[in-house]
């Protein structure tokens, strides 16, 4: 069943990217920009292209993602999984291969919310006796 064109949603905290997989020559493209230049930090660019390297279709597909909201590693992270996703949709066999990396796992980590009568979500404020 292969797709000539696919999406794939992730997200990571508070991260969001709408990934769509199209069949080229591995283009990667991030917010209109290249995957190097919006990912300055060699890990984020490892964890955002690792799907296409666990299932070796590294140049088979052209990525396109639309990433909104969070910091640089939790728009990695939810590209990674918006292209695993993605992967997953084009070939079924890819799953196990994917799911044994922890690729298709969503995350599910969020920052707890501050309470009141605190001073953060557990810190509560300063005891003063005198």
């Amino acid at each position: 069943m292969s797709a000539s064109l696919t999406w794939g949603l992730g997200r990571r905290k508070t991260a969001t990217a709408r990934v769509r997989l199209t069949p080229g020559s591995g283009g990667f493209m991030v917010n209109g920009r290249e995957v190097d230049e919006f990912f300055p930090v060699l890990a984020a660019q490892i964890r955002a292209k690792e799907p296409m390297r666990a299932t070796g279709t590294t140049g088979q597909y052209d990525v396109h993602c639309n990433v909104d909201g969070g910091g640089m590693i939790g728009q990695a992270e939810a590209v990674m999984l918006g292209i695993a996703r993605a992967l997953k949709d084009i070939n079924p066999g890819f799953d196990p291969i994917l799911r044994q990396g922890g690729l298709l796992t969503r995350d599910s980590r969020m920052k707890e919310r501050k309470k009141y009568g605190r001073r953060g979500a557990r810190r509560g404020f300063q005891f003063s006796k005198r």
